[in-house]
Order: C-alpha cells, then structure tokens, then sequence
C-alpha cells in the first residue's frame, strides 16, 4: 500500500516539473521568427564570436532556462518564458538594418541598440509595439525621416534616436504621446519648427539639428514638470519670451549657439524657482544684460557670452551669492565692472572679458581675454561710448 502511494507521488511529481520544463521552453512562434528575422538582417560578418548576437543559436528555445552557452545575453523574457520583453544588444559594432519584423515583438517594453552601426530608415511597423517603454537608438546610423507612427506608443516613457543621420520635420502629432518624459533626437539633421510638445515631459534635447523658427509659447503648453532644456546649435531666431523662465519646473537651459535676437525675463512668481543654470551664449542677442536674472533664488550659472549686449553690468549680479559661473564675455559691454567681483571673498568664475569695460583689472582672471579696441567699441556705439 506504502510502495503504491508513493509510486501515485512520484508520478504527480514529475508529471509537475515535466510541464514546468515546457513551460520554460515555450517562447511564442512569432517571437522566434521575430528574433530569427532581427540576427538575419545583421551583416554576419560584423557579428563577432562574443558578443550577444553570437549566442543566438535556434536549436534552443530563445527563453529556456537554464540558457548555458545559447540566448546568453540580449533578451530577457516574460515570467512564464512566453514572451520575449527586452531587446537589449551590447554595443559590439553590429551592422545592418532594422527588420520592420520587429513589430512581432508585441509585448516587447524596452528595444536597445545604442551604439552600433544600423543604418537606413526606422521601420514604421516599430509603432506595432504597443507596450514599448523605452526606445533607444542612440549612436547609429539611422537615416530618412522621423517616423510619425511612434507617436502611436503611448505607453513610451523615454525616447533617444540622438546621434544619427535623421532628417525631415518632427511629428505634429508629437503631443499625442501622453506618457513621454524622456526625450532626446541631438545631433540628426531635422528641420522644420517646434510641434506641440508632450506635456509630461522632464527633459527635452535636440541639439545640433536645424531647427529654426522661434520657439513658441504654443510647444510648451502644459509642460509643467519640464526640467531640462537642450536645444543648442539649432537656427531658432526672434524673440524668447518672458513666459519661458517661468515654466514652474525648469532647471537647466541651453539655447546656446543659435539666432535669437531678444530675450524678456520676468522676476519668478513669489521668487519661486528652480532655475540653476542658463546659457544664452553665441546668438544675436541685443539690448541690455537682463537683470532679472538675479532674481532666480538658486541660478549659479549664466552664460550670455558673444552675443549684442550693451550698457554696464547689473549690480545685481555681483550681489547674487548663488552665482558661480557668469561669462558675459564677447558682447559691448561698457562702464567699470561691479567691484564685489574683485573682492577678496569672491567666488565668481568665468570672463567678462572681450567688451568695453574701463578698469578691468588685468590681474584678474575675470578680466580676460582683454577688452576690444576702442576704435570697434566708438563704432558699436555710433561714437564714444558712454560710462
């Protein structure tokens, strides 16, 4: 009876373990011709013997566990090894094109391949990922035109094509994309005009495209959780408006090297800010230093070098205990330079250098590089410049 009853235990206890092994051998068919389809369209010969690529060999179920020597790295899959859920490659200088079967990877919540070297067009099919958390491509050489179909991924949170060849204009659906906090297309080749940004973004870059235009009220309508803003070595131009330093998160700001002619600064509401550091430097920017800026509680970088300004610099600055870094070099500044700078207990870096400052002293590092000639300073001010 004993002997019967435990032969009845060890049948259920294998026949237990024998579905679980299934279970983990049990990646869904179209994820397999999915991942099949992705190492096909990788040029072999940039497939190098250690890196993930080469691990996968298809005489293993993709997500059986234990994965010993085969599915060693680049994709993690579901609990239940049904799906696979991350697409992860090492940056190993793999080369080839982005297979638009991809899209069968539908439960797919992060696709990573930074750093290598894919090239042409990013697959429209891509926006058949529905579950897509994060989408990097970063640092390949993606080209043609930014696929309006991603903004279709409304579960994205982060988004980083920078460092490829893209070119054409930006979405004007970009708004639609709901939960995007992270966004980075720096250093392509777009054109065009800001779009309506999404509104829970926290950070925005698209440095060194050519992005022209001016920069809207309208794009950042209900970005109240925007903390960082790259859009530097772009054509922006005109005027940038008093309603942009008083996005409620803003923190950091570079919208260095453009064509921006003007710029309008508002005191902080109840001397509420964020605001740590700004560069305005390399524009076109006319008028006098805004003084305002002082008004920024916790602004300890400013930088408005080359650029058009005139008049004396604001006391205010030299008063500001926060502000650490201050270049107002390169512009046609003119009068004697606040004395607080030279104190001994100052702690300001940069230049104010480059303007037509009277009694800049040499000694100080501040003071350089040495000022403009007089004759450029006479003729900036249609005459002698005024103290």
């Amino acid at each position: 009876m004993l002997s019967s009853i435990l032969h009845f235990l060890l049948f259920f206890f294998v026949l237990f373990n024998t579905k679980n092994l299934i279970a983990f051998a049990l990646t869904s068919p179209q994820d397999i011709s999915a991942l099949k389809a992705f190492k096909a369209s990788v040029k072999p010969s940039s497939i190098q013997p250690w890196s993930c690529l080469a691990s996968w060999d298809f005489t293993t179920d993709p997500c059986a566990f234990p994965r010993r020597t085969r599915f060693i790295c680049g994709i993690t899959c579901s609990p239940d090894s049904t799906r696979v859920t991350q697409l992860t490659l090492d940056p190993a200088g793999y080369s080839g094109q982005l297979t638009p079967f991809i899209s069968q990877l539908t439960s797919l919540t992060i696709l990573d391949l930074a750093d290598n070297n894919f090239f042409g067009p990013i697959p429209s099919s891509i926006s058949s990922l529905i579950s897509l958390q994060t989408l990097t491509l970063r640092s390949n050489s993606f080209s043609g035109s930014f696929p309006n179909s991603i903004t279709n991924l409304k579960s994205l949170e982060s988004l980083d094509f920078s460092h490829n060849s893209l070119s054409g204009y930006l979405p004007k659906t970009m708004d639609s994309m709901s939960s995007l906090r992270r966004l980075d297309l720096s250093y392509n080749k777009l054109t065009g005009y800001l779009p309506k940004l999404p509104y829970n973004l926290l950070e925005l870059a698209l440095k060194a495209n050519s992005l022209s235009g001016s920069i809207p009220k309208s794009s950042f309508d209900r970005l109240r959780q925007l903390e960082v803003v790259e859009l530097s070595e772009n054509s922006f131009s005109g005027t940038l408006e008093n309603w942009f330093f008083l996005l409620p998160a803003l923190q950091q700001v570079n919208l260095a090297n453009n064509s921006l002619t003007r710029v309008e600064i508002s005191k902080p509401v109840n001397a509420n800010s964020g605001l740590v550091a700004v560069d305005l430097g390399f524009n076109k920017i006319e008028g006098s230093s805004p003084v305002h800026f002082a008004d920024y509680p916790l602004l300890s970088s400013l930088s408005l070098r080359y650029n058009r300004l005139r008049g004396t610099i604001p006391l205010e600055y030299s008063r500001k205990k926060s502000l650490r870094r201050l270049f107002l070099d390169g512009n046609f500044l003119i009068g004697k330079p606040p004395p607080a700078f030279f104190a001994g207990d100052t702690s300001v870096f940069g230049s104010i250098g480059d303007n037509c400052l009277q009694a800049c002293p040499g000694s100080s590092q501040l003071c350089m590089p040495s000022q403009k000639p007089s004759s450029i300073c006479k003729q900036a001010y249609g005459g002698k410049p005024r103290s």
